[in-house]
């Protein structure tokens, strides 16, 4: 009988063993679990509290900017360059311009690292350069700030701030800094997990960014506000044939788009290539020829800042087809000068921009009563394209306006553009999938309407929520 019990025996303990041994592995894994969420919520934090910082430095710059001659505001930029390409090469030691680049290359390259020094650097160039009214957008220097905190707080304290997976606390960073500057949470975590594929996602990090972009958003809006950045009155409402339109609409963003990235690539390759005392005067000069030849089209200064007033003025159905065209084509050629010239900022926001004058354009010239749906679309498509994150474009334009009925129209448009784009996108270090085995930072180039609602925008000095 003993002898047939030993083997029972035998069999039970080793099943009680591994349970055991299961057991401990959860209780270690949820232990890891709530200490990687409470490090995202720290680093979510300061982020918030940098980037509502640097959001007041630039904001106050453009302030000045607004009450100052016309001279003044288009000379501004030159001077703002030549700041950036100082601080660059002085205090970051001739590190590049590069912001969302940056972290994209970050990510993708375990022995690429985020150095505090040119941080500093970046992040006082950033200042300089957006402070002056160059047509770039915040969210680049807010994201590469989070990715930065994320990416040096496990190196410096290794004992407090410990990870497994370097990218966790990189990607939290990087949510965090694109939720604070925008206000909305969402976007943050989607663009952070979407931007390093074009066809993928980066996995198994979604608690920690959304934690992080949360506590970011918590942080920024207790120093600023919670007003939203695109306010939309009434309810989205569109008709079958609005969807066609917006079909179309997908089409011309998604070329528009391919050409625009295939711009600031090129922009990206002057300023790595060419010598700072060269570009950085003929890409000022190039923004005094942009912005004159602006105020003589429209009597106003609409290639300068991030373009929120931009988009207000074209909203204005007594301005014509052409001249909102006219505008989209001198804010894009301002915004790549303003790459070639070296500057800091990102590109969220121009895409943005490109994407709602190009709604005007289309709403305007199929004769809609009311282009705001067309202009809400074209963001989603233009910006959706651009990035190749058509998920993060269409969250942007829901979690801005706070209408997500614009969602439908919105998708619809943003593959559509998504397809034209083909292997195109503004960064060259984006990979295919997380599945890829190529060189990081391997270039990639390839490659009448239903009503409604208005779409209002705060005033351009008190909202600069912008990559």
């Amino acid at each position: 009988m003993i002898a047939r019990r030993a083997p029972r025996e035998t069999i039970q303990e080793a099943r009680a063993s591994r349970l055991a041994g299961r057991r401990t592995e959860l209780r270690a894994l949820a232990r890891r679990s709530r200490e990687v969420v409470l490090l995202a919520g720290i680093v979510g934090v300061l982020t918030g509290l940098g980037v509502a910082g640097f959001d007041s430095a630039v904001t106050s710059g453009v302030e000045a900017l607004d009450r100052a001659p016309a001279f003044v505001t288009a000379s501004a930029p030159l001077l703002g360059l030549t700041v950036a390409a100082i601080l660059l090469a002085v205090v970051g030691r001739r590190c590049s311009p590069a912001t969302a680049d940056e972290y994209l290359h970050a990510f993708h390259d375990p022995d690429h690292t985020l150095d505090a020094r040119a941080l500093v650097a970046r992040m006082l160039a950033g200042i300089a350069t957006l402070g002056s009214g160059a047509p770039m957008g915040l969210e680049g220097p807010s994201m590469y700030l989070g990715a930065s905190l994320g990416d040096l707080l496990p190196r410096r304290f290794p004992r407090a701030f410990f990870v497994r997976n370097r990218r966790v606390l990189l990607v939290a960073g990087a949510a965090a800094g694109v939720a604070a500057i925008f206000k909305a949470p969402a976007t943050g975590a989607v663009f952070a997990l979407e931007v390093p594929y074009q066809d993928d996602f980066a996995r198994r990090m979604l608690g920690p960014a959304l934690v992080a972009a949360a506590t970011s958003y918590l942080a920024f809006a207790a120093i600023h506000g919670t007003t939203a950045l695109l306010v939309v009155s009434g309810h989205p409402a569109f008709s079958f044939k609005d969807l066609a339109g917006a079909a179309a609409l997908g089409a011309f963003a998604g070329a528009g788009a391919r050409l625009f990235a295939w711009m600031l690539r090129r922009a990206k390759q002057l300023s790595s290539t060419v010598a700072a005392f060269v570009r950085v005067p003929i890409a000022g000069g190039a923004l005094v020829g942009i912005f004159v030849l602006a105020r003589a089209l429209s009597g106003h200064n609409l290639t300068t800042g991030p373009g929120y007033d931009t988009i207000r003025w074209a909203l204005d159905p007594t301005h014509s087809v052409w001249l909102v065209g006219a505008i989209l084509a001198l804010r894009c050629i301002g915004t790549s000068a303003t790459v070639a010239g070296g500057g800091v900022g990102g590109l969220f926001i121009p895409l943005v921009v490109a994407g709602a004058l190009t709604g005007r354009v289309v709403g305007g010239s199929v004769h809609a009563l009311d282009t705001s749906l067309f202009t809400v679309i074209g963001v989603a498509a233009f910006l959706g394209a651009g990035y190749r994150v058509p998920l993060a474009g269409v969250t942007f334009v829901a979690e801005a306006t706070g209408r997500p009925g614009f969602v439908v129209p919105g998708l619809i448009a943003a593959v559509v553009a998504e397809l034209l784009m083909g292997r195109s996108s503004v960064t060259i270090y984006q990979h295919s999938s997380d599945e890829e085995l190529d060189a990081p930072g391997e270039p990639r180039n390839g490659s009448p309407s239903a009503a409604s609602p208005p779409l209002s925008l705060p005033s351009e000095a008190k909202q600069r929520r912008t990559s």
